[in-house]
């Protein structure tokens, strides 16, 4: 839908996107599925939101066509992010968002994998996605074959483990200090003072179910 603007004698025509609504979300499910066929596993509209689930292998031409086809035009690659589900036997997602400026539209990619199963890296569609994997590498310790520099991105250097997995410890494994007297950064174990380890989170209001110290006194 174009709109003519004229100014200082010029007439511009303006593309003024419309939000995407279910019919048009509805419309771009069928144009994506129809032309990816088995590459998608599943569609799905939420929130005004579309999510597609893409097999791992067909990640790279899933996002190709995104990008290239002139309906779809997503050209603005958002993000990568994880989600770690461990009762799965692949227990990732790997999730792309995009952006078309164009056609004011969003859209979610899914890709599921698990531990030891690298999910090809979309850098050669997206050079933004450089970091992104690493991130995602970093943090789930999700795998990217084809990627140029896999290695971490947040964490410290010989950190052990992956912080957003949720079978992580929430203390970790190791804590960083400076040794005064070694003048240096040393690892240690995380060593937890005996305070930090009884936890109670019973409620003084709800009461308690067992007898506190002193009050078994008062059924008598």
């Amino acid at each position: 839908m174009g709109e003519a603007i004229t100014t200082n004698g010029i007439t511009l025509r303006a593309n003024i996107a419309v939000a995407q609504g279910a019919d048009s979300l509805t419309a771009l499910a069928e144009r994506v599925t129809g032309a990816l066929g088995p590459a998608i596993t599943e569609t799905k509209i939420a929130y005004g939101e579309l999510t597609l689930t893409v097999q791992a292998s067909d990640i790279v031409y899933a996002l190709t066509y995104l990008r290239d086809d002139p309906a779809c035009a997503f050209r603005c690659f958002i993000d990568i992010c994880g989600a770690d589900y461990p009762e799965r036997a692949k227990r990732f997602d790997v999730v792309y968002h995009l952006l078309s400026l164009r056609h004011n539209a969003r859209i979610r990619l899914k890709v599921l994998t698990d531990e030891t199963t690298p999910v090809p890296s979309v850098i050669s569609v997206f050079p933004a996605a450089n970091w992104f994997e690493r991130e995602t590498y970093d943090l789930y310790g999700i795998l990217f074959s084809g990627h140029p520099d896999l290695r971490r991105l947040l964490t410290d250097y010989g950190f052990e483990g992956h912080p957003l997995r949720k079978d992580f410890p929430l203390t970790g494994f190791v804590e960083v200090r400076y040794d005064q007297d070694e003048a240096r950064v040393v690892y240690e174990p995380v060593k937890l003072v005996q305070e930090f380890r009884n936890f109670d989170f019973l409620s003084p209001w709800e009461g308690t179910d067992y007898v506190l110290p002193g009050d078994e006194k008062t059924s008598k």
